[in-house]
């Protein structure tokens, strides 16, 4: 065999599966068909980490509120960005109230401490700049943000440091059974192991005779498409503390989060498609004094909401699927990533490494650092005192960084969200050039070759011809 267990899918719990399985003595492999790992989340480095009380469903409940406990403790151990800062549900109307009860009783129910039924009153104390009437409020003091690509780039460096080999640019062709495991195809390979561990099953399945086959879109993955986004400006002086959402009517709600590094993500889910101006109406129904002057980005997601399903119907052949998507994916991947790996770990009766390396290699955020430690680290290589990105303060030194690390960035794309550099009132129009020339110096490639996220998406096509006569 050429490897104990291949994972297929280099997203959030693809690299959560691949650190849980790295602790145990397994020859364990990830097949990602981009260019980059994490590729399935947004590029806004913030998410929300739920608890479990948001949701009707009783088996996504429990996964996210031990994928909350666990996240804590994972982002405290790998420095990934992370604050629990509270969440607020806003009504007011009767209807919405008898729902905010029905959530609060369902919290009781399933245990989660933390979860307060309050009156506008103690709503306005909590949030005094909402801009809009209340008359009842849900709070919960456990729910959390969390820097969700941080998290997924700790999760593979530290599985790389341990072991784990990441196969880039291989998409799954085909997967079929033989003797004592599986044979796994991909457009630049062919692999042979005892386990699959597939976390992309909503896009591909194993069928009946062993095949590989695409995955029907219309089955049981029903995504809102309609979820637009309005990144506002830290300068936004009437922003809100905490998660707040208000919701209008079953299909309709908007919610305001706090972002990590500044400003405030605006989310507005509907089954119509929104223009600008209708979701700044919207976002005006919970925030005071907004217009377009506030606004640093402008995108549009799907909002997938349903129910993610572990399907271990044959995990006595060593085949495990991952179907469906949730919007909670960040918060239950931990979750589901200690299950998979108490479900392995069993079946292979395989043992803890003694040398296993649970520390992720330390790296240097100057927006985070004093003026003393700068200096600290200047001394020690002056390429941290060359400014590359001047509105979120990225140096070369953390772009060179970024680039030479276990699984580094090999596109613009992959430096920006490792570093932040691009993601400034600017849009990059300072940097991306800069960031190009380091890129094309370090992985000794010409400036041509270098891309923005994944295969012809070169920036620059072609020199201009230089003449020594006009």
């Amino acid at each position: 065999m050429d490897y104990d267990v291949l994972v297929l899918g280099g997203g959030i719990i693809g690299c959560a599966v691949a650190y849980e399985l790295s602790k145990y003595n397994l020859n364990i492999a990830v097949i990602e068909k981009e260019f980059d790992i994490a590729d399935d989340i947004s590029f806004v480095n913030t998410s929300i980490v739920y608890d479990g009380s948001e949701t009707s469903n009783n088996v996504m409940a429990g996964l996210e509120y031990i994928g909350n406990i666990l996240m804590e403790d994972l982002c405290e151990k790998f420095n990934v960005p992370f604050r629990r800062i509270g969440s607020l549900r806003v009504v007011n109307d009767d209807n919405g109230v008898i729902k905010l009860k029905e959530m609060y009783e369902r919290a009781i129910r399933r245990g989660i401490d933390g979860v307060y039924l309050i009156d506008p009153d103690e709503v306005y104390e909590i949030e005094p700049n909402i801009n809009t009437e209340v008359k009842k409020g849900l709070y919960s003091q456990n729910v959390a943000i969390v820097a969700p690509y941080d998290l997924a780039i700790a999760y593979a460096e530290v599985a790389f440091d341990n072991g784990v080999n990441f196969r880039l640019e291989e998409e799954v062709l085909t997967i079929q059974n033989v003797t004592k495991g599986f044979r796994v195809v991909t457009n630049k390979n062919k692999f042979s192991c005892k386990v699959v561990i597939n976390t992309i099953a909503n896009e591909i399945y194993i069928n009946e005779k062993g095949v590989v086959e695409e995955k029907d879109s219309e089955d049981g993955i029903n995504s809102f498409k309609n979820m637009s986004y309005i990144l506002l400006d830290d300068n936004y002086e009437k922003k809100l503390q905490r998660i707040v959402t208000k919701t209008f009517d079953k299909d309709t709600f908007v919610v305001s989060t706090p972002v990590l590094n500044g400003g405030s993500l605006i989310g507005i889910k509907s089954i119509e498609k929104t223009s600008l101006d209708d979701n700044l109406q919207y976002a005006s129904k919970l925030l005071k004094g907004l217009n377009k002057s506030n606004i640093n980005n402008l995108f549009r997601e799907s909002y997938d909401k349903d129910s993610i399903v572990v399907d271990d119907q044959k995990v006595d052949k060593g085949y495990i699927s991952v179907i469906g998507t949730h919007y909670g994916k960040v918060t239950l991947a931990p979750a589901i990533a200690k299950m998979l790996c108490d479900t392995i770990s069993s079946n292979l009766n395989c043992r803890l490494k003694k040398n296993f390396i649970d520390k992720r290699r330390e790296f240097y955020r100057f927006r985070e650092m004093d003026r003393n430690e700068i200096n600290e680290v200047i001394k020690l290589d002056k390429r941290y005192g060359k400014i590359v990105c001047m509105c979120n303060n990225v140096s070369e030194g953390e772009i060179v960084d970024s680039i030479r690390r276990p699984l580094g960035a090999r596109t613009v794309k992959g430096v920006k969200r490792r570093t932040g550099a691009g993601f400034g009132n600017c849009h990059g129009a300072y940097c991306n050039e800069k960031i190009i020339q380091i890129l094309s110096r370090e992985l000794d490639r010409k400036f041509t070759d270098i891309v923005d996220d994944s295969k012809k998406s070169n920036i620059i096509s072609g020199r201009i011809k230089e003449f020594k006569d006009i």
